[in-house]
């Protein structure tokens, strides 16, 4: 793929973020699996057919000889948060200490006084931890290495595979907030006999995501390829380098907006006429500018085109499409956008 990224649009006020990363912040954009085994998508570790012993269920219940440290790190690390007093039990100790070291980039450099109780409260439950180590066991994620972007639904990190970059999107599992994205999923007939425990709501979500995202892929969208996924935990291809993730559209000062629109146009109507899906939340806010062209992220409120709703979902995104074009300076109406939408 050719980079015309110089040529399409230029980061405002940008800079590098070589030595200083920060939040992709994405509150204002929805983002949002599976309770059975890592699906391997597209990569080199095997997909399995059996989840290995579960260190809940005695896997390592030996007694091992402590590394030097580890009993005043966990202790530190119940005194910021009471949650965690599980990682001392010893069926748990092993597990911990094995992928201590491939959390050091999340967590950070030194003792756990240091830990960010903002994202280890809100993302490192005891259920998350255990599906992480799960893709690193089987070869899935070597280290999680820093952090993406943060929104209500996901966290989402910067991973090191044995392929290289990939970006690991973790869902929450401690609040109430996909109680709110019900709408996406009722009446979307992938999803049926739906309960309403919130476990349940965040194993479809992070489903879902993983589904539209491989249907938009074959399709011709471009999304993130999704390359396994386990319970909350999502792994997909990384869209950057190695100064941060690809620019967000919104956060572009664009140069030819009509070649934006233009692609972005055609890539919903591959996702309503090829796909047979409506993207359901479609924003500035959900396109990164990634070599030159623009890919759509967060796709995990998409829905089916025979959703009730589907019709209503095309129309507001292709009103938004049409609104971003408009402050740009690209004169196009939304009857006109939504008939080559809609044309065959």
């Amino acid at each position: 793929m050719t980079n015309r990224g110089d040529s399409i649009a230029r980061k405002r006020g940008g800079k590098s973020r070589s030595d200083e990363r920060e939040w992709t912040d994405l509150m204002d954009a929805k983002a949002a699996d599976l309770e059975s085994n890592p699906i391997d998508i597209d990569g080199p570790a095997p997909k399995p057919t059996e989840v290995d012993g579960d260190p809940s269920e005695g896997a390592w219940a030996e007694q091992e000889e402590d590394e030097f440290g580890m009993d005043e790190r966990l202790d530190a690390l119940d005194r910021a948060g009471e949650s965690f007093h599980w990682m001392k039990e010893r069926r748990f100790r092993r597990m911990f200490r094995e992928i201590e070291g491939q959390l050091s980039g999340v967590l950070g450099k030194g003792g756990y006084d240091w830990v960010d109780r903002r994202v280890f409260d809100q993302v490192f439950d005891q259920s998350t931890l255990m599906a992480v180590y799960k893709l690193m066991n089987k070869g899935h994620i070597d280290t999680l290495d820093w952090p993406i972007a943060r929104g209500k639904e996901a966290h989402v990190f910067h991973a090191t595979a044995p392929s290289g970059s990939v970006a690991v999107k973790i869902f929450h599992t401690s609040n109430a907030v996909f109680k709110g994205l019900l709408q996406y999923i009722e009446g979307d007939p992938r999803f049926g006999g739906l309960r309403r425990r919130h476990r349940e709501l965040v194993n479809v979500w992070v489903r879902k995501e993983n589904r539209n995202l491989l249907r938009m892929r074959k399709n011709g969208v471009r999304v993130p390829e999704p390359l396994a996924v386990f319970r909350n935990v999502l792994i997909m291809d990384y869209l950057g380098d190695e100064n941060g993730p690809s620019p967000r559209l919104k956060d572009l000062k664009v140069e030819n907006a009509e070649e934006i629109y233009q692609s972005l146009l055609e890539q919903l109507k591959l996702i309503w006429q090829d796909s047979r899906l409506a993207h359901a939340d479609f924003s500035e806010y959900n396109v990164l500018i990634h070599e030159g062209e623009p890919w759509i992220i967060d796709v995990g409120q998409a829905v089916d085109v025979a959703h009730p709703n589907s019709k209503e979902y095309l129309v507001r995104d292709v009103t938004r499409l049409v609104q971003w074009a408009n402050r740009n300076g690209v004169e196009v109406e939304v009857a006109d956008a939504m008939l080559k939408v809609l044309a065959e």
